[in-house]
């Protein structure tokens, strides 16, 4: 009988091992009645698709946006590369606009370092359970200081962010507040120093459509004490 408990017991060790090695795919896609970046209106109703793998921790994902209502909004495709291990979290996004970069024609594929619309940021954060902590810089790309007085394009401006988020539960729904901050001047958050972007809280609840169906729908509350502004975003998300 032991014999028999033990060759079980071995069995499904080796069983879970298989499934946490096993390549993970995620799908899915978000609509937004605004797209609110960090405390940045970035454009109106929007399309928001995610595709990733994962391995081992590893992962890389593409994320765009795509508006609705509004041709003017810029279409935007980023790439991330990340790496998970315990609670730390490092990774690299390759951000892309069609508009509002120094490529007038927003070609993807021109990666000239003064004539780009994409921008590179490296971040690490730690997720402590109660609450996480991330940092973000932008080491290359459309991501310079003001021009001088020749035209010539400014110093690279490194622009950075940092936000602390704080998940919980409340009356069934699930909550997240987050407090974002940017550290010193930048012309992508249009600060001039030290200046307090996001101060948000979101509220995410599962609607049941099936036995085997649910869209996750949720809204969110978003201040810009720098800018000014607040917004209030409504949205859902379909995936598999």
């Amino acid at each position: 009988m032991k014999k028999i408990v033990l060759m079980a017991i071995m069995i499904a060790t080796g069983m879970s091992a298989m499934a946490q090695d096993e390549i993970e795919t995620t799908v899915s896609g978000d609509i937004v009645s605004s797209y609110v970046w960090r405390g940045q209106d970035l454009g109106s109703t929007a399309i928001q698709p995610s595709l990733g793998v994962g391995y081992k921790g590893l992962s890389l994902s593409a994320w765009g946006s795509y508006g609705l209502t509004n041709p003017e909004d810029a279409k935007e495709f980023d790439l991330t590369l990340a790496y998970t291990i315990g609670g730390l979290n490092i990774g690299v996004t390759d951000y892309w606009f069609s508009k509002e970069g120094l490529d007038p024609e927003g070609r993807y594929f021109k990666y000239d370092s003064h004539g780009t619309n994409h921008v590179f940021e490296g971040n690490i954060g730690y997720d402590f359970g109660f609450a996480s902590l991330q940092w973000f810089t932008n080491f290359a790309g459309n991501d310079y200081k003001e021009a001088t007085e020749e035209g010539e394009i400014g110093k690279r401006a490194y622009s950075s962010y940092m936000e602390v988020v704080v998940p919980f539960k409340l009356a069934s729904v699930d909550w997240t507040a987050t407090a974002g901050a940017v550290p010193y001047a930048s012309g992508i958050y249009k600060t001039n120093g030290f200046a307090v972007t996001n101060l948000s809280l979101k509220a995410t609840k599962e609607i049941k459509v099936t036995d085997s169906f649910s869209i996750p729908v949720f809204g969110q509350i978003v201040g810009n004490p720098c800018s000014q502004q607040a917004y209030l975003v409504f949205g859902f998300t379909l995936q598999p």
